[in-house]
Protein backbone atom coordinates (compact mmCIF):
# COMPACT_ATOMS: atom_id res chain seq x y z
CA UNK A 1 0.00 0.00 0.00
CA UNK A 2 2.72 2.26 0.71
CA UNK A 3 4.46 1.51 -2.47
CA UNK A 4 1.14 2.08 -4.16
CA UNK A 5 0.74 5.82 -2.53
CA UNK A 6 4.35 6.36 -3.28
CA UNK A 7 3.39 6.03 -7.25
CA UNK A 8 0.89 8.81 -6.91
CA UNK A 9 -1.68 5.94 -7.30
CA UNK A 10 -4.94 5.55 -5.36
CA UNK A 11 -3.87 2.12 -2.66
CA UNK A 12 -6.29 -0.99 -3.58
CA UNK A 13 -9.37 -0.85 -1.27
CA UNK A 14 -9.62 2.96 -0.94
CA UNK A 15 -10.94 6.07 -2.20
CA UNK A 16 -12.28 5.85 -6.39
CA UNK A 17 -10.43 2.44 -7.12
CA UNK A 18 -12.22 0.67 -4.89
CA UNK A 19 -15.36 2.15 -5.81
CA UNK A 20 -14.49 1.31 -9.35
CA UNK A 21 -13.41 -2.50 -8.14
CA UNK A 22 -16.88 -2.92 -6.48
CA UNK A 23 -19.19 -1.95 -9.49
CA UNK A 24 -17.16 -4.26 -11.76
CA UNK A 25 -17.51 -7.07 -9.77
CA UNK A 26 -21.15 -6.06 -8.97
CA UNK A 27 -22.03 -5.62 -12.90
CA UNK A 28 -19.80 -9.18 -13.78
CA UNK A 29 -21.54 -11.41 -10.99
CA UNK A 30 -24.56 -12.67 -8.83
CA UNK A 31 -23.56 -12.44 -5.17
CA UNK A 32 -24.92 -15.41 -3.19
CA UNK A 33 -23.40 -16.02 0.28
CA UNK A 34 -23.59 -19.48 -0.45
CA UNK A 35 -21.34 -19.93 -3.49
CA UNK A 36 -17.60 -19.90 -2.09
CA UNK A 37 -14.40 -20.48 -3.49
CA UNK A 38 -12.65 -19.17 -6.76
CA UNK A 39 -11.21 -15.63 -7.16
CA UNK A 40 -14.62 -13.98 -7.00
CA UNK A 41 -14.72 -15.19 -3.34
CA UNK A 42 -11.58 -13.30 -2.63
CA UNK A 43 -12.57 -10.15 -3.98
CA UNK A 44 -16.24 -10.75 -1.83
CA UNK A 45 -14.30 -11.13 1.38
CA UNK A 46 -12.46 -8.26 0.40
CA UNK A 47 -15.44 -5.96 0.26
CA UNK A 48 -17.22 -7.78 3.15
CA UNK A 49 -13.98 -6.58 5.02
CA UNK A 50 -14.23 -2.87 3.72
CA UNK A 51 -17.34 -2.41 4.93
CA UNK A 52 -16.68 -4.30 8.73
CA UNK A 53 -14.38 -1.41 8.63
CA UNK A 54 -16.52 1.20 7.50
CA UNK A 55 -19.17 0.32 10.15
CA UNK A 56 -17.01 -0.34 12.91
CA UNK A 57 -15.76 3.77 12.53
CA UNK A 58 -18.95 5.01 14.44
CA UNK A 59 -20.59 1.83 15.78
CA UNK A 60 -20.33 -0.96 18.00
CA UNK A 61 -21.11 -3.87 16.32
CA UNK A 62 -22.06 -7.77 16.35
CA UNK A 63 -21.87 -10.29 13.55
CA UNK A 64 -24.38 -12.65 12.48
CA UNK A 65 -22.37 -15.38 10.91
CA UNK A 66 -23.76 -16.26 7.45
CA UNK A 67 -20.85 -18.03 5.63
CA UNK A 68 -22.37 -20.34 3.78
CA UNK A 69 -25.82 -19.31 3.18
CA UNK A 70 -27.14 -21.09 6.21
CA UNK A 71 -29.23 -18.46 7.39
CA UNK A 72 -30.15 -16.83 3.40
CA UNK A 73 -28.70 -17.52 0.56
CA UNK A 74 -28.50 -14.00 -0.87
CA UNK A 75 -27.99 -11.97 2.52
CA UNK A 76 -24.42 -10.87 3.42
CA UNK A 77 -22.03 -13.46 4.51
CA UNK A 78 -21.68 -11.53 7.83
CA UNK A 79 -24.77 -9.93 8.69
CA UNK A 80 -23.87 -6.47 10.46
CA UNK A 81 -26.24 -5.74 13.88
CA UNK A 82 -25.12 -2.56 14.89
CA UNK A 83 -25.62 -2.06 19.20
CA UNK A 84 -24.92 1.92 19.66
CA UNK A 85 -22.68 4.40 18.22
CA UNK A 86 -18.93 4.16 19.45
CA UNK A 87 -18.53 7.30 20.96
CA UNK A 88 -21.63 6.84 22.66
CA UNK A 89 -21.83 6.18 26.83
CA UNK A 90 -23.85 3.01 27.75
CA UNK A 91 -26.61 4.77 28.40
CA UNK A 92 -27.33 6.89 25.08
CA UNK A 93 -29.14 5.50 22.28
CA UNK A 94 -27.69 1.94 22.74
CA UNK A 95 -30.13 -1.15 21.53
CA UNK A 96 -31.31 -3.07 23.95
CA UNK A 97 -30.96 -6.76 21.86
CA UNK A 98 -29.16 -9.79 22.43
CA UNK A 99 -27.38 -10.80 19.65
CA UNK A 100 -28.12 -14.55 20.92
CA UNK A 101 -31.83 -13.74 21.43
CA UNK A 102 -32.11 -12.14 17.89
CA UNK A 103 -30.03 -14.77 16.24
CA UNK A 104 -32.27 -17.82 17.38
CA UNK A 105 -35.09 -15.51 16.59
CA UNK A 106 -34.01 -15.03 12.52
CA UNK A 107 -33.57 -18.83 12.44
CA UNK A 108 -36.96 -19.54 13.55
CA UNK A 109 -38.53 -16.40 11.49
CA UNK A 110 -37.17 -16.87 8.27
CA UNK A 111 -39.59 -19.35 6.46
CA UNK A 112 -42.17 -16.48 7.34
CA UNK A 113 -40.47 -13.99 4.65
CA UNK A 114 -40.07 -14.84 0.68
CA UNK A 115 -37.03 -16.76 -0.44
CA UNK A 116 -35.70 -16.46 3.13
CA UNK A 117 -35.46 -12.51 3.30
CA UNK A 118 -36.36 -12.12 7.02
CA UNK A 119 -36.14 -8.64 9.13
CA UNK A 120 -32.79 -7.43 9.02
CA UNK A 121 -31.81 -4.43 10.97
CA UNK A 122 -29.49 -2.20 8.89
CA UNK A 123 -29.72 1.49 10.23
CA UNK A 124 -29.45 2.51 13.38
CA UNK A 125 -30.60 5.99 14.05
CA UNK A 126 -31.57 7.11 17.92
CA UNK A 127 -31.37 3.65 19.33
CA UNK A 128 -33.97 2.82 16.51
CA UNK A 129 -33.69 0.29 14.19
CA UNK A 130 -34.59 0.81 10.47
CA UNK A 131 -34.67 -2.90 9.06
CA UNK A 132 -35.24 -4.70 5.32
CA UNK A 133 -36.79 -7.72 4.21
CA UNK A 134 -38.68 -9.63 2.05
CA UNK A 135 -42.38 -9.58 1.97
CA UNK A 136 -44.65 -12.70 3.83
CA UNK A 137 -44.08 -16.01 2.32
CA UNK A 138 -47.37 -17.12 0.64
CA UNK A 139 -49.19 -20.50 0.65
CA UNK A 140 -46.69 -21.92 -2.45
CA UNK A 141 -43.58 -20.87 -1.08
CA UNK A 142 -44.46 -22.68 2.26
CA UNK A 143 -45.18 -25.66 0.57
CA UNK A 144 -42.50 -25.70 -1.59
CA UNK A 145 -40.16 -25.80 1.55
CA UNK A 146 -42.37 -28.46 3.63
CA UNK A 147 -43.24 -30.23 0.68
CA UNK A 148 -44.94 -30.96 -2.63
CA UNK A 149 -48.55 -30.50 -0.59
CA UNK A 150 -48.65 -27.32 -2.32
CA UNK A 151 -48.91 -28.33 -6.37
CA UNK A 152 -51.36 -31.18 -5.13
CA UNK A 153 -53.80 -28.73 -3.08
CA UNK A 154 -55.09 -26.65 -6.12
CA UNK A 155 -52.47 -23.89 -5.45
CA UNK A 156 -54.58 -21.05 -3.88
CA UNK A 157 -54.79 -19.53 -0.19
CA UNK A 158 -58.42 -18.84 -0.71
CA UNK A 159 -59.27 -21.69 -2.30
CA UNK A 160 -61.19 -23.07 0.86
CA UNK A 161 -62.52 -19.80 1.56
CA UNK A 162 -64.56 -19.82 -1.28
CA UNK A 163 -65.62 -23.52 -1.04
CA UNK A 164 -68.99 -24.11 -0.40
CA UNK A 165 -68.56 -27.80 0.20
CA UNK A 166 -65.21 -28.72 2.31
CA UNK A 167 -64.56 -32.67 3.30
CA UNK A 168 -63.31 -33.33 6.31
CA UNK A 169 -60.09 -34.18 4.76
CA UNK A 170 -59.85 -30.82 3.50
CA UNK A 171 -61.11 -28.90 6.40
CA UNK A 172 -58.10 -31.14 8.10
CA UNK A 173 -55.83 -30.21 5.70
CA UNK A 174 -56.87 -26.47 6.22
CA UNK A 175 -56.73 -26.58 9.81
CA UNK A 176 -53.38 -28.00 9.77
CA UNK A 177 -51.95 -25.17 6.94
CA UNK A 178 -53.89 -22.67 9.46
CA UNK A 179 -51.41 -23.57 12.17
CA UNK A 180 -48.24 -23.78 9.94
CA UNK A 181 -49.27 -19.94 9.73
CA UNK A 182 -49.71 -19.13 12.96
CA UNK A 183 -46.34 -21.19 13.88
CA UNK A 184 -44.03 -19.17 11.24
CA UNK A 185 -46.29 -16.10 11.23
CA UNK A 186 -45.75 -16.09 15.04
CA UNK A 187 -41.75 -16.45 15.01
CA UNK A 188 -41.81 -13.48 12.67
CA UNK A 189 -43.93 -11.27 14.63
CA UNK A 190 -41.92 -12.08 17.98
CA UNK A 191 -39.04 -10.78 16.12
CA UNK A 192 -40.14 -7.45 14.61
CA UNK A 193 -41.46 -6.99 18.22
CA UNK A 194 -38.16 -8.17 20.09
CA UNK A 195 -36.11 -5.57 17.33
CA UNK A 196 -39.31 -2.99 18.62
CA UNK A 197 -40.73 -2.45 14.80
CA UNK A 198 -43.81 -0.67 15.09
CA UNK A 199 -44.34 1.00 11.31
CA UNK A 200 -44.29 -1.39 7.99
CA UNK A 201 -43.84 -0.03 5.15
CA UNK A 202 -44.94 -2.03 2.38
CA UNK A 203 -44.08 -0.99 -1.33
CA UNK A 204 -45.59 -3.71 -3.29
CA UNK A 205 -48.12 -2.46 -5.67
CA UNK A 206 -50.07 -5.98 -4.72
CA UNK A 207 -51.74 -7.31 -2.35
CA UNK A 208 -50.43 -10.93 -3.47
CA UNK A 209 -48.10 -11.93 -5.75
CA UNK A 210 -49.46 -13.88 -8.28
CA UNK A 211 -47.56 -16.21 -10.88
CA UNK A 212 -48.75 -18.53 -13.37
CA UNK A 213 -52.60 -18.11 -11.85
CA UNK A 214 -50.95 -19.06 -8.17
CA UNK A 215 -50.58 -16.99 -5.12
CA UNK A 216 -46.89 -17.39 -4.62
CA UNK A 217 -46.22 -14.37 -1.48
CA UNK A 218 -48.69 -12.36 0.63
CA UNK A 219 -48.12 -9.87 2.41
CA UNK A 220 -49.29 -8.18 5.85
CA UNK A 221 -52.11 -6.30 5.10
CA UNK A 222 -53.60 -8.99 3.17
CA UNK A 223 -53.16 -11.49 6.65
CA UNK A 224 -56.62 -13.11 6.70
CA UNK A 225 -55.95 -13.50 10.21
CA UNK A 226 -55.33 -10.43 10.78
CA UNK A 227 -51.73 -11.19 12.93
CA UNK A 228 -50.38 -8.03 12.30
CA UNK A 229 -53.12 -5.57 13.60
CA UNK A 230 -50.99 -4.20 16.20
CA UNK A 231 -48.51 -3.24 13.82
CA UNK A 232 -49.10 0.16 12.17
CA UNK A 233 -49.34 -0.80 8.67
CA UNK A 234 -48.69 1.44 5.33
CA UNK A 235 -48.95 0.78 1.93
CA UNK A 236 -47.44 2.54 -0.11
CA UNK A 237 -47.20 0.98 -3.83
CA UNK A 238 -44.38 1.88 -6.02
CA UNK A 239 -43.46 0.44 -9.31
CA UNK A 240 -41.27 -2.41 -9.67
CA UNK A 241 -38.33 -2.91 -11.16
CA UNK A 242 -39.32 -3.32 -14.56
CA UNK A 243 -41.11 -0.16 -14.74
CA UNK A 244 -37.13 1.54 -14.49
CA UNK A 245 -36.84 -0.14 -18.17
CA UNK A 246 -39.02 2.96 -19.53
CA UNK A 247 -36.75 4.95 -17.68
CA UNK A 248 -33.70 4.02 -19.50
CA UNK A 249 -35.62 4.39 -22.55
CA UNK A 250 -36.74 7.81 -21.68
CA UNK A 251 -32.73 8.56 -21.81
CA UNK A 252 -32.74 8.02 -17.73
CA UNK A 253 -35.04 10.89 -17.67
CA UNK A 254 -37.73 10.48 -14.77
CA UNK A 255 -39.18 13.55 -14.94
CA UNK A 256 -42.90 13.16 -16.21
CA UNK A 257 -42.27 9.80 -16.22
CA UNK A 258 -46.00 8.41 -14.35
CA UNK A 259 -46.77 4.75 -13.92
CA UNK A 260 -49.76 3.15 -15.01
CA UNK A 261 -51.75 2.38 -12.13
CA UNK A 262 -54.85 0.71 -13.84
CA UNK A 263 -52.77 -2.14 -15.19
CA UNK A 264 -54.42 -5.47 -13.97
CA UNK A 265 -52.49 -6.75 -11.53
CA UNK A 266 -51.93 -3.45 -9.51
CA UNK A 267 -54.50 -4.10 -6.42
CA UNK A 268 -52.67 -2.60 -3.54
CA UNK A 269 -54.36 0.76 -3.06
CA UNK A 270 -52.21 3.55 -0.75
CA UNK A 271 -53.10 3.64 2.49
CA UNK A 272 -51.45 5.81 5.20
CA UNK A 273 -52.83 6.36 8.99
CA UNK A 274 -53.93 9.95 8.65
CA UNK A 275 -51.63 10.48 12.07
CA UNK A 276 -48.29 10.27 9.77
CA UNK A 277 -49.66 12.48 7.05
CA UNK A 278 -50.71 15.71 8.84
CA UNK A 279 -47.31 17.46 9.17
CA UNK A 280 -46.59 16.44 5.60
CA UNK A 281 -48.42 18.98 3.75
CA UNK A 282 -49.00 16.50 1.05
CA UNK A 283 -52.29 15.68 -1.22
CA UNK A 284 -51.82 11.67 -0.89
CA UNK A 285 -55.19 11.45 -2.62
CA UNK A 286 -53.22 12.26 -5.90
CA UNK A 287 -50.36 9.99 -5.39
CA UNK A 288 -51.40 8.26 -9.48
CA UNK A 289 -50.97 11.40 -10.81
CA UNK A 290 -46.85 11.92 -9.26
CA UNK A 291 -44.23 11.33 -11.72
CA UNK A 292 -41.39 9.36 -10.33
CA UNK A 293 -39.56 12.03 -8.84
CA UNK A 294 -42.04 13.73 -7.12
CA UNK A 295 -43.47 9.84 -5.90
CA UNK A 296 -40.02 8.86 -4.49
CA UNK A 297 -39.37 12.50 -3.14
CA UNK A 298 -43.09 11.99 -0.75
CA UNK A 299 -42.34 8.52 0.07
CA UNK A 300 -38.93 9.23 1.25
CA UNK A 301 -40.53 12.27 3.20
CA UNK A 302 -42.72 9.80 4.86
CA UNK A 303 -40.03 7.63 5.93
CA UNK A 304 -37.58 10.41 7.36
CA UNK A 305 -40.84 11.91 9.28
CA UNK A 306 -41.58 8.27 10.77
CA UNK A 307 -38.21 7.48 11.64
CA UNK A 308 -37.72 11.40 13.16
CA UNK A 309 -40.96 10.93 15.64
CA UNK A 310 -40.91 11.25 19.12
CA UNK A 311 -41.39 7.24 20.08
CA UNK A 312 -38.90 4.83 19.83
CA UNK A 313 -40.33 2.31 17.56
CA UNK A 314 -38.25 0.70 14.25
CA UNK A 315 -39.21 0.61 11.11
CA UNK A 316 -39.78 -1.97 8.27
CA UNK A 317 -39.13 -1.50 4.80
CA UNK A 318 -40.09 -4.18 2.19
CA UNK A 319 -41.33 -5.04 -1.47
CA UNK A 320 -41.70 -8.56 -2.65
CA UNK A 321 -38.02 -9.95 -2.51
CA UNK A 322 -36.26 -7.15 -1.36
CA UNK A 323 -33.35 -6.56 -3.36
CA UNK A 324 -34.79 -3.83 -5.76
CA UNK A 325 -37.21 -1.17 -4.71
CA UNK A 326 -36.21 -1.98 -0.48
CA UNK A 327 -32.69 -1.05 -0.86
CA UNK A 328 -33.71 2.17 -2.99
CA UNK A 329 -35.35 3.06 -0.22
CA UNK A 330 -32.59 2.12 2.57
CA UNK A 331 -30.11 3.17 0.82
CA UNK A 332 -31.95 6.82 0.08
CA UNK A 333 -32.52 7.20 3.81
CA UNK A 334 -28.42 5.96 5.11
CA UNK A 335 -27.27 8.67 2.75
CA UNK A 336 -30.34 11.40 3.93
CA UNK A 337 -29.30 10.91 7.58
CA UNK A 338 -25.60 10.97 6.63
CA UNK A 339 -25.57 14.29 4.35
CA UNK A 340 -27.50 15.47 7.62
CA UNK A 341 -24.43 14.58 10.09
CA UNK A 342 -26.74 12.14 12.11
CA UNK A 343 -25.09 8.82 11.28
CA UNK A 344 -22.29 7.45 9.95
CA UNK A 345 -20.43 10.92 10.85
CA UNK A 346 -17.01 10.24 10.44
CA UNK A 347 -17.15 8.79 7.07
CA UNK A 348 -16.48 10.97 3.71
CA UNK A 349 -18.49 11.18 0.34
CA UNK A 350 -16.30 8.63 -1.13
CA UNK A 351 -16.87 6.13 2.37
CA UNK A 352 -20.45 6.41 2.51
CA UNK A 353 -21.19 5.74 -1.00
CA UNK A 354 -18.90 2.42 -1.23
CA UNK A 355 -20.61 1.15 2.33
CA UNK A 356 -24.07 1.29 0.62
CA UNK A 357 -23.43 0.41 -2.72
CA UNK A 358 -21.37 -2.48 -1.26
CA UNK A 359 -23.60 -3.47 1.93
CA UNK A 360 -27.50 -1.88 0.35
CA UNK A 361 -27.27 -3.70 -2.70
CA UNK A 362 -24.33 -5.47 -3.53
CA UNK A 363 -23.91 -7.75 -0.24
CA UNK A 364 -28.07 -8.09 -0.15
CA UNK A 365 -28.32 -9.75 -3.30
CA UNK A 366 -29.73 -7.30 -5.80
CA UNK A 367 -28.90 -9.26 -9.24
CA UNK A 368 -27.48 -5.94 -11.26
CA UNK A 369 -26.40 -8.93 -14.18
CA UNK A 370 -29.82 -9.24 -14.83
CA UNK A 371 -31.61 -6.03 -14.20
CA UNK A 372 -28.81 -4.03 -16.69
CA UNK A 373 -29.40 -7.28 -19.58
CA UNK A 374 -32.92 -6.17 -19.21
CA UNK A 375 -32.12 -2.29 -19.18
CA UNK A 376 -34.20 -1.96 -15.27
CA UNK A 377 -31.56 0.47 -14.33
CA UNK A 378 -33.02 0.87 -10.40
CA UNK A 379 -29.79 0.72 -9.40
CA UNK A 380 -28.77 3.59 -11.51
CA UNK A 381 -31.73 5.81 -10.59
CA UNK A 382 -31.31 5.75 -6.91
CA UNK A 383 -28.02 7.52 -7.39
CA UNK A 384 -28.63 9.65 -9.60
CA UNK A 385 -31.72 11.16 -8.25
CA UNK A 386 -29.75 12.40 -4.63
CA UNK A 387 -30.13 15.64 -6.74
CA UNK A 388 -33.55 16.07 -5.92
CA UNK A 389 -33.26 15.14 -1.99
CA UNK A 390 -30.36 18.26 -1.60
CA UNK A 391 -33.00 20.27 -0.09
CA UNK A 392 -33.75 21.10 3.50
CA UNK A 393 -37.15 19.68 3.03
CA UNK A 394 -35.71 16.39 2.99
CA UNK A 395 -33.18 16.78 6.28
CA UNK A 396 -34.56 15.10 9.85
CA UNK A 397 -33.00 17.93 11.53
CA UNK A 398 -35.59 20.14 9.93
CA UNK A 399 -38.09 19.09 12.49
CA UNK A 400 -35.80 18.80 15.25
CA UNK A 401 -35.40 22.82 15.03
CA UNK A 402 -39.05 23.72 14.51
CA UNK A 403 -39.74 22.12 17.60
CA UNK A 404 -36.77 24.43 19.27
CA UNK A 405 -38.38 27.38 17.89
CA UNK A 406 -39.54 30.27 20.82
CA UNK A 407 -42.93 30.80 20.71
CA UNK A 408 -44.50 33.03 18.65
CA UNK A 409 -41.84 33.00 15.56
CA UNK A 410 -40.99 30.76 12.90
CA UNK A 411 -37.57 29.87 11.72
CA UNK A 412 -37.64 32.11 8.75
CA UNK A 413 -38.36 35.19 11.25
CA UNK A 414 -35.65 34.20 13.83
CA UNK A 415 -32.86 34.05 10.58
CA UNK A 416 -34.20 37.79 9.76
CA UNK A 417 -31.35 39.34 11.73
CA UNK A 418 -31.39 43.26 11.27
CA UNK A 419 -28.35 44.59 11.42
CA UNK A 420 -27.15 47.22 13.59
CA UNK A 421 -24.52 49.34 11.57
CA UNK A 422 -25.35 48.86 7.32
CA UNK A 423 -21.09 48.69 7.76
CA UNK A 424 -20.38 46.16 10.37
CA UNK A 425 -19.80 42.60 9.86
CA UNK A 426 -20.29 41.55 13.19
CA UNK A 427 -22.63 43.50 15.37
CA UNK A 428 -26.51 42.43 15.71
CA UNK A 429 -29.06 44.57 16.26
CA UNK A 430 -29.80 45.51 19.60
CA UNK A 431 -33.79 44.37 19.24
CA UNK A 432 -32.87 40.96 19.96
CA UNK A 433 -29.70 38.81 20.68
CA UNK A 434 -29.78 35.54 19.08
CA UNK A 435 -27.61 32.17 21.37
CA UNK A 436 -27.07 29.19 19.56
CA UNK A 437 -24.98 26.28 20.18
CA UNK A 438 -23.81 23.14 17.99
CA UNK A 439 -25.89 20.34 18.36
CA UNK A 440 -24.03 17.25 20.09
CA UNK A 441 -23.15 14.52 17.17
CA UNK A 442 -23.94 16.65 13.92
CA UNK A 443 -21.68 18.47 12.85
CA UNK A 444 -22.85 21.98 11.53
CA UNK A 445 -26.11 21.52 13.50
CA UNK A 446 -27.27 23.70 16.29
CA UNK A 447 -30.80 24.35 18.64
CA UNK A 448 -32.02 27.86 20.06
CA UNK A 449 -30.77 27.94 23.21
CA UNK A 450 -31.95 31.41 24.15
CA UNK A 451 -33.75 34.22 22.14
CA UNK A 452 -34.39 37.41 23.86
CA UNK A 453 -37.08 39.75 22.06
CA UNK A 454 -36.75 43.62 22.94
CA UNK A 455 -39.96 44.50 23.50
CA UNK A 456 -41.73 41.22 24.32
CA UNK A 457 -45.17 40.08 23.61
CA UNK A 458 -47.65 39.85 21.09
CA UNK A 459 -48.10 43.13 19.88
CA UNK A 460 -43.82 43.51 19.98
CA UNK A 461 -43.76 40.53 17.96
CA UNK A 462 -45.85 41.74 15.26
CA UNK A 463 -44.41 45.20 15.52
CA UNK A 464 -40.90 43.48 15.27
CA UNK A 465 -42.25 41.53 12.35
CA UNK A 466 -43.24 44.26 10.40
CA UNK A 467 -40.43 46.68 10.91
CA UNK A 468 -38.40 43.79 9.49
CA UNK A 469 -40.70 43.33 6.53
CA UNK A 470 -39.75 47.12 5.72
CA UNK A 471 -36.33 47.49 6.30
CA UNK A 472 -34.17 48.33 3.58
CA UNK A 473 -31.69 45.90 5.43
CA UNK A 474 -33.85 42.98 6.57
CA UNK A 475 -32.34 40.00 5.42
CA UNK A 476 -34.51 37.94 3.09
CA UNK A 477 -34.49 34.13 4.09
CA UNK A 478 -34.92 31.91 0.47
CA UNK A 479 -38.99 30.81 0.97
CA UNK A 480 -38.06 28.37 -1.74
CA UNK A 481 -39.25 25.01 -0.42
CA UNK A 482 -36.07 23.23 -1.40
CA UNK A 483 -33.50 26.01 0.71
CA UNK A 484 -34.99 26.97 3.80
CA UNK A 485 -32.16 28.22 5.18
CA UNK A 486 -29.60 28.29 2.60
CA UNK A 487 -26.19 29.27 3.07
CA UNK A 488 -23.52 29.93 0.47
CA UNK A 489 -20.44 27.22 0.40
CA UNK A 490 -18.59 29.97 2.54
CA UNK A 491 -21.02 30.64 5.27
CA UNK A 492 -21.82 33.87 3.63
CA UNK A 493 -25.01 35.36 2.46
CA UNK A 494 -25.24 38.65 0.04
CA UNK A 495 -27.97 40.47 1.25
CA UNK A 496 -30.82 41.79 -1.45
CA UNK A 497 -32.38 45.34 -0.47
CA UNK A 498 -35.99 44.70 -0.84
CA UNK A 499 -36.70 48.78 -1.82
CA UNK A 500 -34.09 48.14 -4.35
CA UNK A 501 -35.50 47.97 -8.15
CA UNK A 502 -34.28 44.41 -7.45
CA UNK A 503 -36.63 43.61 -4.75
CA UNK A 504 -39.01 41.14 -7.22
CA UNK A 505 -35.80 39.03 -7.32
CA UNK A 506 -34.50 38.81 -4.54
CA UNK A 507 -36.78 36.57 -2.16
CA UNK A 508 -35.56 33.35 -3.62
CA UNK A 509 -32.13 34.85 -4.75
CA UNK A 510 -28.66 33.81 -2.75
CA UNK A 511 -25.50 33.97 -4.11
CA UNK A 512 -21.53 34.12 -2.52
CA UNK A 513 -20.31 37.22 -1.43
CA UNK A 514 -19.78 39.83 0.89
CA UNK A 515 -22.22 39.88 3.69
CA UNK A 516 -23.33 42.60 6.20
CA UNK A 517 -24.44 40.16 8.31
CA UNK A 518 -21.79 37.08 9.01
CA UNK A 519 -22.69 33.98 10.60
CA UNK A 520 -20.16 31.60 11.32
CA UNK A 521 -20.56 27.81 9.26
CA UNK A 522 -19.81 25.66 11.64
CA UNK A 523 -23.02 27.47 14.00
CA UNK A 524 -25.70 26.54 11.98
CA UNK A 525 -27.31 23.71 9.94
CA UNK A 526 -26.28 24.70 6.22
CA UNK A 527 -28.69 23.61 3.41
CA UNK A 528 -25.54 24.13 1.42
CA UNK A 529 -23.79 21.28 3.38
CA UNK A 530 -26.52 18.81 2.79
CA UNK A 531 -26.30 19.98 -0.59
CA UNK A 532 -22.77 20.05 -1.57
CA UNK A 533 -21.98 16.56 0.85
CA UNK A 534 -25.11 14.69 -1.62
CA UNK A 535 -24.02 15.82 -5.21
CA UNK A 536 -20.10 15.19 -4.34
CA UNK A 537 -21.69 11.73 -3.55
CA UNK A 538 -23.80 11.23 -7.01
CA UNK A 539 -20.79 12.38 -8.27
CA UNK A 540 -18.32 10.07 -7.45
CA UNK A 541 -20.61 7.38 -8.53
CA UNK A 542 -21.64 8.93 -11.81
CA UNK A 543 -18.06 8.97 -12.70
CA UNK A 544 -16.95 5.24 -11.24
CA UNK A 545 -20.13 4.43 -13.41
CA UNK A 546 -19.37 5.82 -16.45
CA UNK A 547 -15.80 4.08 -16.18
CA UNK A 548 -17.14 0.58 -14.94
CA UNK A 549 -20.73 -0.46 -16.57
CA UNK A 550 -21.51 2.81 -18.03
CA UNK A 551 -25.31 3.57 -19.54
CA UNK A 552 -26.92 2.14 -22.55
CA UNK A 553 -27.47 4.98 -25.24
CA UNK A 554 -30.86 5.09 -26.52
CA UNK A 555 -31.49 5.77 -30.44
CA UNK A 556 -30.73 9.15 -31.32
CA UNK A 557 -33.50 11.68 -31.86
CA UNK A 558 -34.26 13.49 -35.23
CA UNK A 559 -32.18 15.81 -33.87
CA UNK A 560 -29.49 14.15 -33.81
CA UNK A 561 -28.94 15.41 -29.88
CA UNK A 562 -27.12 13.60 -27.42
CA UNK A 563 -29.06 12.30 -24.33
CA UNK A 564 -29.07 14.47 -21.51
CA UNK A 565 -27.69 12.59 -19.03
CA UNK A 566 -24.71 10.91 -21.10
CA UNK A 567 -24.50 14.72 -22.55
CA UNK A 568 -24.05 15.40 -18.47
CA UNK A 569 -21.62 12.69 -18.72
CA UNK A 570 -19.20 14.31 -21.23
CA UNK A 571 -19.90 17.98 -20.25
CA UNK A 572 -20.33 18.16 -16.17
CA UNK A 573 -18.19 14.78 -15.12
CA UNK A 574 -15.72 15.53 -18.46
CA UNK A 575 -15.71 11.47 -18.71
CA UNK A 576 -14.61 10.80 -22.70
CA UNK A 577 -15.80 6.75 -22.61
CA UNK A 578 -14.69 3.74 -20.76
CA UNK A 579 -11.65 3.03 -19.44
CA UNK A 580 -10.22 -0.10 -17.44
CA UNK A 581 -8.66 -0.28 -13.95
Amino acid sequence: MAAAAARGCPPAGSGDRALAELLLEFSRAQYRAKDGGGAAAAKVERIERRCLELFGRDYRYSVIPNVHGEVCAHYPRHIVFLERDAGASRDSFESTVQVGKLQDLINRSKMARCRGRFVCPVILYKGKHICRSATLAGWGELYGRTGYNYIFSGGSDDAWADAEDISEEDSALRNADSQLFDKVRGHDIKLLRYLSVRYICDLMVENKKVKFGLNVTSSEKVDKAQRYADFTLLSIPYPGCEFFKDYKDRDYTAEGLIFNWKQDYVDAPLSIPVSLTQSLNIDWSEYQSWDLIQQTQNYLKLLISIINSDDDSGLLVHCISGWDRTPLFISLLRLSLWADGLIHTSLEPSEILYLTVAYDWFLFGHMLVDRLSKGEEIFFFCFNFLKHITSEEFSALKSQRRKSLPPGFTLEEICMLKQKDRGSTTSLSSDFSLGMESSPGATGSFTYEAVELMPAGAQAQAAWRKSCASSPQAVLWSRAQQSEDRLSSTGMVEVKSSSSSSSTHSDNFLRIGSSPLEVPRSRLVSASDRESRLEEVRSAFLASYSRTIGLKAVPPSPSGAIGGLLEQFVRGVGLRGSSTL
